[in-house]
């Protein structure tokens, strides 16, 4: 382990389970390891103590770090390399009085990896209209779908409708080939992965068979109106503002609304306007309505994708051409 300066200051953590330090330092201290590489401090295992030396707000926050890891490792039984990345980022994130932004459904419960998520899951517990808005990997639609089961399991909708546009880097459904389900699919697939990742799949199935769960491209949205469901639009930058407006005047009573999208990833024709784009200008100040807003730093996808994020946004800031 790393060596403090004299000029450190210098706290303790104990720990009752000796058997869940195990899982708390990791193979060969990795965890350890990793929380001093983040933090810039250094952790020293004797016994079932931790001493934390280091600037003084960096200890405090790798002491709130080993602290909820230890928590997490009783709760799941083992940690994974992006449950440490979490725990840092949310050292610093003091959490509402008595607010509970644990999602719980079938095969996990799932809890913010960021302040920014924290802030979202307070949006989609509040507000009927929430939008997502920022890069690939921040967990837009993953929280959103999460929100939506855990509602359904509660009994607080009786519906969740997923829809994305049928736009994807200027493809065009009619080049595809099969049915209009085959065609479709293949831009439904990650609301699909996200379901299957909260629910058993034999209960997905017969949720997509009665209808309780309904996953379909924007087109299908025109004329319905959806009351006591929890509706999900991801890829909204893909939407025109005709079709923009045609979602949004959907929403029935007791009905929820969550809009996901990455205005730096538009595939619309040159010149058309982003309805999602629009959709921020007119309702950016009306009640009910929320927008949070993720960046680089919310992704929570391997190290790497942060790194690529930052690299093209750098890039579009200096004006490179794309090639």
């Amino acid at each position: 382990m790393s060596q403090a300066s004299p000029a450190d200051a210098t706290t303790h953590r104990e720990f009752e389970d000796n058997a869940l330090l195990q899982v708390l330092f990791g193979p060969h201290n990795a965890n350890l390891e990793r929380i001093e590489a983040q933090l810039g401090v250094a952790l020293n295992a004797r016994g079932n103590t931790v001493s934390v030396s280091g600037p003084v707000e960096a200890a405090g926050d790798a002491g709130q770090v080993l602290d909820a890891l230890y928590a997490l490792a009783r709760r799941q039984g083992h940690l994974e390399t992006a449950d440490v990345d979490a725990a840092v980022r949310m050292a610093r994130h003091v959490p509402e009085p008595g607010a509970d932004l644990v999602l719980r459904t079938r095969k996990r419960h799932i809890a913010p990896r960021t302040p920014t998520q924290a802030d979202y899951l307070r949006a989609l517990a509040r507000d009927p209209l929430v939008f997502g808005l920022g890069p690939a990997g921040t967990g837009k639609t993953y929280l959103a779908v999460a929100k939506a089961v855990a509602l359904m399991l509660a009994g607080e909708v009786d519906r969740i409708i997923l829809s994305r546009p049928a736009v994807e880097a200027g493809e065009r459904l009619g080049f595809l080939p099969g049915d209009l389900k085959d065609k479709v699919d293949p831009y439904l697939r990650p609301l699909y992965d996200a379901l299957y990742d909260m629910l058993p799949g034999d209960q997905v199935m017969k949720k997509l068979g009665s209808g309780e769960i309904e996953v379909a491209p924007l087109a299908f949205m025109r004329g319905r109106t959806l009351a006591n469901s929890f509706v999900i639009l991801d890829e909204a930058q893909n939407t025109t503002p005709v079709q923009m407006k045609m979602f949004l005047t959907r929403m029935g009573e007791g009905s929820r609304m969550v809009v996901t999208g990455d205005l730096s990833q538009i595939d619309l024709p040159a010149g058309t306007r982003s309805g999602l784009k629009d959709s921020i200008d007119i309702l950016g100040a009306m009640e009910g309505v929320s927008f949070i807003r993720f960046t680089d730093r919310d992704v929570v996808r391997h190290g790497l994708v942060t790194r690529i994020v930052r690299a093209y946004d750098r890039a579009e800031r200096e004006g490179k051409p794309s090639p």
